[in-house]
């Protein structure tokens, strides 16, 4: 037996449900919540040890108890390691826990960074959204106010006749901020039209799915004045033939790959493409954030804010300044 398989058969995985409270409710089109329910994963090799962080959805029929049910089988595979679990999880929080704890491990025996590993050259600092929940417009614009000084600002929509007046608070609030919206699939065709030139007058830069996945075959013939990325409607790399045609953008979201893995793939695949990236996160630590912050290039989009919505991050959480990240430490991941 070689050493290398010694080490995998020692393996020893830990998952469990952590629940982080944030600083005031997030609300999106779907719902509302006042905390952050996320799957912590460990990866023993005798003393050293992996983590890996994720969010199940329920938007892609997940939950805190079947993302756990899911991880149980793989702690009787000797034969773990990440390639195994491509074939043996589904993308989804689940595998996303688990590679990411994976890749931590390996960077831990290794002594070497994971952006190393994978032969990634990331930034020091990328310039990161922070994202206003869907609120009425004086409340949206309050806390555009709050946060006026920060660089680039995402804004929650609803497909009402809200939405309008909603950016229009946040602009005269933070008049020099640049401006995305994410409408998490809740517009129609019809509100499209009606609002994308007002959106466009008002400085929007970047439109995140507008329409429910199953229905956004409309926007091949709709014109995109303003750029629209693909949210809930990519998930992997296999999803770019579909969306050929339909979105200038996609949203990267390890959550939706199934971790840092599938990551690589589909970065490497959306920049063939010639699609825009916006690098994405769901309300997390600074454990989660970490694997796809290292992804990003100078003209790609940030939104990995998830640890600003907490009331508290975990120690040795990654450092946020005036709108600007950094890297991930060695004692949080990688």
């Amino acid at each position: 037996m070689s050493q290398y398989q010694r080490l995998r058969m020692s393996l020893s995985i830990d998952a469990r449900l952590e629940t982080w409270p944030l600083k005031r409710p997030f609300i999106i089109s779907r719902g509302s919540t006042s905390e952050a329910h996320v799957i912590s994963v460990a990866v023993r090799d005798g003393e050293i040890i992996g983590r890996g962080e994720a969010v199940p959805s329920a938007r892609y029929g997940q939950t805190i108890e079947s993302a756990l049910a899911a991880l149980e089988p793989m702690k009787q595979h000797p034969d773990l390691d990440r390639q195994e679990i491509q074939k043996r999880l589904p993308p989804g929080a689940a595998r996303n826990a688990l590679d990411c704890a994976l890749w931590d491990l390996e960077a831990k025996r290794s002594g070497k960074r994971v952006w190393e590993l994978s032969n990634i050259s990331p930034l020091d600092e990328v310039q990161t959204s922070f994202t206003i929940g869907l609120d009425a417009p004086a409340p949206t614009g309050a806390v555009a106010r709050e946060n006026s000084h920060l660089p680039i600002l995402k804004l929650k929509l609803g497909g009402d006749d809200k939405d309008v007046a909603r950016v229009e608070a946040v602009r005269a609030n933070a008049p020099s901020a640049r401006l995305m919206i994410d409408a998490n699939e809740s517009w129609s065709p019809q509100h499209y039209r009606k609002v994308v030139p007002e959106l466009s007058r008002l400085g929007v830069e970047l439109i995140e799915q507008p329409f429910p996945a199953k229905d956004d075959s409309a926007l091949a013939e709709l014109d995109r004045p303003i750029p629209v990325c693909a949210d809930e409607s990519c998930h992997t790399s296999a999803d770019l033939a579909r969306i050929a045609g339909r979105y200038d953008a996609i949203n990267i979201k390890l959550d939706k790959t199934g971790g840092l893995t599938e990551a690589l793939v589909l970065v490497e695949c959306g920049r063939q493409a010639g699609l825009t990236l916006l690098f994405g996160c769901m309300v997390s630590t600074s454990l989660g954030i970490a694997p796809a912050r290292i992804l990003a290039h100078p003209n790609d989009l940030v939104d990995l804010d998830g640890p600003l919505l907490l009331a508290k991050d975990r120690p040795h959480g990654l450092r946020y300044e005036n709108g600007r990240v950094g890297l991930p430490s060695r004692e949080l991941w990688g």
